[in-house]
């Protein structure tokens, strides 16, 4: 059994810690920072850090990749289309590898960059900055299709599917779908949990794709109650799906 647990980094990102108790190996996803890495193995002697996996590039995901896998020997996983620091495994959309026992499928997913992947296993995504909680990254380099394409590819996963994203941005992002969808019971329902959460200092991750259909506007652009916010706010029918993300994106950017 693999125990999934957060590490705080940086102001709002989260470094995601797999372990595999029978054979006191661990691994992480997207370690910006090594620092929060070699803390928790500090305090938890006879734990090997065996992989890291990582999503894309953005130095807050790969900055502390080098000086782990330096200090413990940990093989690297990351993007074949993206530099990532000391990486051993070069990762195509629809590879597989084992981690811990599990396997991961990689699927491409650009968007926020150009080569992001995200890693499945059954019942669990690692998302990187694709799918937030409420929300979706920043288009840094890719188009708003490539996006919505990414999103629609990672919306078919399992609904029971638990999202590992790697910031803490719930409560922002739940700000704009009440502004999206101020009718939305879901959505209502999902900020005054989130509150709650915040309010005890506790962290709001991971969510379900399940919840995210019903409260991410970035998942819910064929709702027509999200399309008729979309064509209010750049003044024109926005006929494809693809269209009333770039919307959506270009209204949040700014919001």
């Amino acid at each position: 059994m693999i125990q999934i647990s957060a590490l705080p980094a940086f102001t709002d990102n989260y470094i995601w810690l797999l372990q595999d108790a029978q054979s006191r190996r661990c691994a992480v996803v997207d370690p910006g920072d090594a620092a929060p890495v070699l803390d928790w193995l500090d305090q938890n002697p006879g734990w090997t850090l065996s992989d890291i996996l990582v999503t894309h590039h953005h130095h807050d995901h790969v900055g502390g990749v080098e000086q782990l896998k330096q200090v413990t020997g940990a093989k690297v996983y990351g993007p074949a289309h993206e530099q990532i620091p000391a990486r051993d495994v070069a990762l195509d959309d629809n590879a597989r590898i084992n981690v811990l026992g599990w396997d991961f499928d990689v699927y491409a997913v650009p968007g926020h960059t150009l080569g992001h992947i995200a890693f499945y296993h059954q019942g669990v995504l690692f998302c990187g900055d694709t799918l937030f909680a409420a929300g979706c990254g920043r288009l840094f380099e890719g188009t708003p299709e490539q996006m919505h394409a990414s999103l629609t590819r990672l919306a078919e996963l399992p609904a029971d599917t638990r999202v590992y994203c790697t910031h803490e941005y719930t409560q922002s992002n739940l700000k704009f779908a009440q502004a999206v969808e101020p009718e939305n019971a879901d959505i209502a329902e999902r900020v005054e949990n989130v509150r709650q959460l915040r309010a005890r200092g506790e962290i709001t991750l991971p969510s379900t794709l399940a919840l995210e259909k019903r409260t991410n506007p970035f998942l819910r652009t064929s709702e027509t109650s999200v399309k008729q916010k979309a064509d209010e706010r750049n003044g024109r029918d926005n006929r494809s799906g693809a269209e009333v993300f770039a919307s959506l994106r270009a209204w949040k950017d700014k919001f």
